[in-house]
């Protein structure tokens, strides 16, 4: 009888509890006091890996830099003690975000950047388009009163009305940054702030539907030019590097790097009850990990279907007679095992598919099916295999046909040898799965993604999510031994 032993699960959780606990109460016991950059010499300094201040700094020997991948995990950086500061763009954090992390701007950089939209080279028409959309908002005084109310808390401009439908594609967009006030995911799923607020007023303006997905930066400046997108924002500084890819438009806002330090003078912080109902009930963001959970789901689910139909013929091209079969299937097998997941998915996603118009749910079916199919077809020859010959000469001697052999005799005493080994690789595609973010799909590790970068606690989204896929595990194993009716 399948058993399940829930002490794996009150031991990881209570791990885990204690040592976010631990690393949520540590703090950098030396409090900076920040006047300029010259003030920065010895410290440690956390700030984005590849954006400006990453170049800026890193020729500096008197700098030690901690580079990070988002800036939520920069503020836990300094929060830890791991560094002493973080520099972003000085509109990063709202004030209550401030307020509730415990940090403070110690000052604002001395160069100030030019912050545009991003837009594929030789899309020409749009370009010009969003150039006129931007001057006519400048010059009607709405960029302002934008700009204004999300920066200074002034009243929110009127968002102009739809108008009629319109047959163009719609305005897809990218943000690669998920804070307030620039552009973050706010209750009801729909994105907000100053980038998402002036994306949406354009696509108005020019008659299209918007639509926006959240992706690093760099996957998705891939986006942007293979087509997958229109438009990337993620407070955007104009840089010679950066215009060597893509096209800028006109500025619409003038930012400065802010420089975040602890603050002698906040509070110690929420309590664990506080931070869950943050993580979870604020903002309706329990939305977010259920629509997440059900795509992991059905990802996991559809490739494992696909991937198993696959894998039976697999499994015959490496029991064929003809040899130049089995070198072809296992030639696939070398290239399968040879490449990583993340890689191929990138692969099939950004160049295989980028024309195809199909979904990245889709893809990632086809790419973690075709994984599958090689990891599931040679179980099965191997499975097949450990039957002893003497099974099948037995049946056909009975005067069984070789099919009603195979059914009766051979596939059952295959399924009981070779279902361990088949369920150690399905629950291998569900882990596998948390890397679909990178193509901009909502799964469950990417809705936990989105909740640590708006609240900036890494501890809940995280021990929510480990619950989940655990238990998703657990379940999946369990009704994979049913099929044996093991009792």
């Amino acid at each position: 009888m399948y058993k399940f032993k829930p002490t794996l699960l009150h031991l990881l959780a209570g791990a885990a509890i204690v040592l976010g606990s631990a690393a949520c109460s540590q703090k950098a016991a030396l409090t900076v006091e920040l006047k300029s950059e010259e003030d920065l010499s010895g410290l440690t300094l956390s700030t984005s890996a590849g954006n400006y201040f990453d170049t800026k700094y890193s020729g500096r020997e008197d700098i030690r830099l901690f580079r990070v991948n988002t800036e939520a995990d920069g503020i836990q950086a300094v929060r830890q003690g791991l560094a002493d500061v973080h520099v972003t763009d000085e509109v990063a954090f709202s004030k209550s975000a401030r307020e509730r992390l415990g940090i403070k701007m110690a000052f604002r950089g001395e160069e100030s950047f030019d912050v545009a939209f991003a837009v594929r080279k030789g899309n020409q028409a749009l370009l010009e388009e969003m150039n006129r959309f931007i001057e006519a908002s400048k010059a009607d005084g709405s960029l302002d009163s934008l700009i204004s109310h999300w920066i200074n808390g002034t009243p929110a401009p009127a968002m102009p009305s739809t108008g009629e439908a319109s047959p163009q594609e719609p305005l897809r967009c990218i943000t690669a940054i998920n804070m307030e006030p620039v552009c973050f995911l706010g209750e009801g799923g729909e994105w907000r702030g100053m980038d998402a607020d002036l994306l949406r007023r354009f696509a108005i303006w020019s008659g299209r539907s918007f639509e926006m997905s959240f992706m690093d930066l760099g996957s998705g400046i891939i986006a942007l030019n293979t087509g997958q997108c229109d438009v990337v924002n993620a407070c955007l500084y104009i840089t010679e590097e950066r215009q060597k890819s893509v096209d800028f438009t006109i500025p619409y806002y003038l930012c400065r790097g802010g420089y975040f330090v602890l603050d002698k003078g906040a509070s110690s912080g929420m309590g664990l009850w506080d931070r869950l109902k943050m993580n979870f009930v604020t903002e309706g963001r329990w939305k977010l990990i259920v629509n997440g959970l059900l795509e992991t789901l059905k990802i996991t689910l559809f490739s494992i279907l696909l991937g198993t139909l696959l894998g039976m013929g697999v499994c015959a091209m490496l029991r064929s007679r003809r040899r130049w079969v089995s070198k072809a299937a296992n030639l696939y097998g070398a290239f399968i095992q040879g490449i990583p997941t993340l890689v191929l998915l990138l692969i099939m996603f950004y160049v295989v598919f980028a024309n195809a118009g199909m979904g990245g749910s889709l893809v990632a079916i086809i790419t973690f099916a075709l994984c599958f199919a090689w990891s599931s077809g040679s179980i099965f020859d191997s499975a097949i295999s450990s039957v002893p010959v003497g099974q099948t000469e037995a049946g056909l001697s009975l005067g069984f046909t070789p099919l009603r052999t195979f059914t009766g005799i051979v596939f059952p005493q295959a399924l009981t040898k070779g279902l361990p080994l088949f369920t150690g690789e399905c629950v291998a595609l569900l882990k596998s799965t948390s890397i679909v973010g990178y193509i901009a799909i909502m799964d469950l590790t990417r809705a936990s993604d989105l909740i640590r970068s708006r609240t900036f606690d890494a501890f809940v989204p995280l021990l929510i999510v480990t619950v989940a896929y655990f238990v998703l595990a657990w379940l999946l194993r369990l009704l994979l031994n049913l099929l044996l009716l093991k009792k």
